[in-house]
Formats: C-alpha cells, structure tokens, sequence
C-alpha cells in the first residue's frame, strides 16, 4: 500500500507574530483611515473651489463611498471568516490606489463619484471590521487589549494625516495632494498587509459554554436587532455631535480657531477613553456597558445643546470624546460578547453596514436638523433624544441563553493584567 505523504501545515502564530500582525494593523489603518477618510474633510474646500462643484455635491460623493463600504463589509466578513484577512486587506489596498488616482484626475462629477465608489469598496476591505474579525480571530482571548491597542494607535489617523493633507494642499493643489496621498497609501500598506498578515488562520473557536451558535439564528434574532439599532441610533448620535461640534460652538460665541481646538481636545478624550476600557469591561456585563456608554452619549450631546459658557464646553466635548472612544470598543467587541468569536466577521459585517451607513448620514443629518429647529444647540437636544431611545433598545440586545456576570466576557488572564 503506498505511502501518503501529509503536507505541512503552518504553524500557529506565536508571540512574535501577534505582535507582527498588531503592528501592522496599526501601522496599516493609521494610513488607511488617515488617508481614505480624515484627508476629504480638509480637502474638500479646496476641491470646491478649484472645480466649481458645490460643497453639498461633493460631500454626496464621500457619503456614497461609506454607504459603499458598507455594503462591501458584509462579503468581506464571510470571506475573512474562512480564509482570513491577507488576501481581503491586501485587494483592498491595491484597489484604493487607484481609486484615489481616479478623484485626482476627474475631469467631471460622474467620474469623481466613480472614484469615490472605488474607494468605498477599498474602505470595506481595509478599515476597522475587516481588523477587528483579524485580531479577534488570532488573538483568542486576548482579543480586547489586542483591539484597544489598534484602536488608540488607529486614533492618530487624524493628528497624523489631516496637518499633512493641510500642508501639501496649501503647497500644490487637492489633485497632486491626492496623488501623493495615494503613493504613500500604496508604499505602506499593500506590501505591509500582504508580508505582514502572513501566518495560519486559526479554525473557528468552540462556542462560549458549548452551546452551538448558528449565525443565520443569530442574526435573525431579536437581539441582533436590538443590538443594531441601538448601535445605529447611538452612531447617529455620537457623528452627527463630533462632525456639527464646530458650527455650535461658533454659534456659542467660540472663534473658529478655539473650536477646531475644542474639536482637538475631543479626539484627545476619545483616546483616554479607549485606554480605559479594559478595566471597564472586567468590571461590568456586556448589557450594562452598552447601556450605560449610550445613556452618557444622550447626557454629553444634551449638555452641548444646552451649557453656554466657554468652559463647560470644552469640558462637556471633552467628556464626549472619550465616550466615543468607549463607544468604538462597544462596537468592536458586540457580537464576541453575545455569540462568541465563532462567525465573528460575518456577523460582525451585518451589524456593522447599517452603523457605517448611518455614520455616512450623520453629518449631512445634523446640519438639516439645525437648519430645521432654527440653531445648533436645539439640533443636539434632537440627537440626545436618538441616544436616549438607543440606550433603551440596548437593554434587549442580549441572548437570552448568555448568563452574564461582572467580567464573564472578558478572559481571567486580561483581569490579571497577564501577557497575551
């Protein structure tokens, strides 16, 4: 009887590969993020006035990207589900490239929107669900300080790209800015992602307590769709407050300089509050977290619409900053706190199309509800009501068959301050 030879199978990651595979998310959606997303808010002025398309018009082609990113995410999870996420991520940041070349040298609207389109498909392959579904997949247990380290390092995305998106637009004009933008896009994370995600992708781990999970049961349940629309509501909430900071604290009296510093000091909080989520999820049940950090969204967006004083403002965009950051790792962690890791990206992808949808909204929302009660501040007490009526929602997004204790969802060993 002949002999079969078994081939070898790669091994394990072990330590020195988590910390690869860390360091190159970080590295790889500071850049994505940085360059994809936070470098059109800065750019977009100047693309008005150099095309002659209107603000609002432009700003359109952005919200198509995300809605496009959104529709990509679900396809994306399912795939990362099986193979993993080297060959998605590595697509992604070869398709972006190009995607960037094609807004830079648009001629006209339907072209410009092409690459905007292009682009958002490149996002969903590339920014935050696609890394999450990579971290929780290898990390195992350790999957919560794996994610709150990409998540600070991820928030630098705008203290690092914006100024210098800032920088070469004032120096040349939005098109080279692009062009430059998409060359560093392409030299850090096409042969980032492909060299450094390398390693073999773990099978699917057993379900928490035994108890098979099904993800058609799941994301058809009622608690998947609690759980997405407080989400939902409570992004709607949070964008709709960070993106229309500005013209409310204007409309207080703030000078532009002040508010965009204000705004700073926002993303500043949000960093501390990511930092601070360890200790928070070994101390409290899923349900409490997502209820209490959706409730502090709804007190933090009222208190803008209502304090007038300098510096409670800061002090209240301040405290809304680092709800946000909480509310990130919230969203990150959902779906492992309530079905386990098993089917993490694909489920991760469902509930996270219609937050990004939503996200992509926001903006454009928040103005047309300023525009619509008369100023800035009765807008927030609006967008407070929305996370008001997410925190509620919140109290039904958990699986009846979950027990749930303080810390039942973190690992003992993250409790201990343990190496991963």
């Amino acid at each position: 009887m002949a002999e079969t030879t078994a081939l070898p199978q790669p091994t394990p990651l072990d330590r020195g590969g988590l910390r690869r595979v860390l360091a190159v998310l970080c590295l790889t959606e500071i850049t994505s993020w940085g360059i994809l997303y936070y470098a059109f808010p800065v750019l977009s002025v100047s693309i008005s006035a150099d095309t002659g398309w209107s603000l609002p018009v432009i700003v359109a082609a952005f919200s198509l990207s995300q809605l496009a990113a959104a529709v990509t995410g679900i396809p994306v999870g399912r795939i990362i589900d099986r193979i993993g996420p080297r060959a998605v991520m590595t697509a992604g940041s070869v398709l972006a490239v190009p995607a960037l070349l094609t807004v830079a040298a648009a001629p006209n609207l339907p072209v410009f929107y092409a690459g905007w389109l292009a682009a958002g498909i490149a996002m969903g392959a590339v920014l935050y669900p696609p890394a999450f579904a990579a971290l929780t997949r290898w990390y195992g247990d350790g999957y919560v300080k794996a994610l709150m380290i990409l998540t600070l390092a991820a928030g630098l995305a705008s203290t690092v790209f914006a100024p210098l998106a800032a920088a070469l637009v004032d120096r040349y004009d939005w098109r080279t800015t692009y062009l430059v933008l998409a060359l560093v896009l392409a030299a850090i994370t096409i042969p980032t992602h492909l060299l450094g995600l390398r390693g073999r992708w773990p099978h699917p781990p057993t379900p928490t307590g035994g108890h098979p999970v099904d993800h058609r049961d799941a994301s058809r349940s009622w608690a998947f769709l609690a759980l997405v629309v407080a989400l939902s509501l409570g992004a709607f909430a949070a964008f709709a407050g960070v993106f229309n900071l500005v013209p409310l604290l204007i409309e207080q009296g703030f000078s532009p300089s002040l508010a965009a510093l204000t705004l700073g000091l926002g993303g500043a909080g949000q960093v501390l509050g990511r930092s601070g989520y360890l200790p928070l999820a070994a101390s409290t049940t899923a349900r409490t977290r997502i209820v209490a950090i959706l409730a502090a969204t709804a007190a933090s967006t009222a208190l803008l619409g209502i304090v007038s004083t300098t510096i409670a403002l800061i002090g209240v965009a301040i405290g809304a900053g680092l709800i946000r950051g909480i509310f990130t790792l919230i969203q990150a962690t959902a779906i492992t706190d309530r079905w386990g890791a098993t089917h993490y990206g694909r489920l991760n992808g469902l509930m996270s199309a219609p937050v990004v949808i939503v996200m992509a909204l926001a903006p454009w929302a928040g103005t047309a509800l300023s525009a619509w009660t008369g100023s800035y501040a009765h807008a927030y007490l609006i967008l407070a009501a929305a996370a008001v009526l997410a925190a509620i929602v919140a109290t039904a997004s958990m699986p009846r068959r979950r027990r749930e204790g303080p810390g039942t969802d973190v690992p003992a060993r993250l409790k201990c301050g343990l190496p991963n």
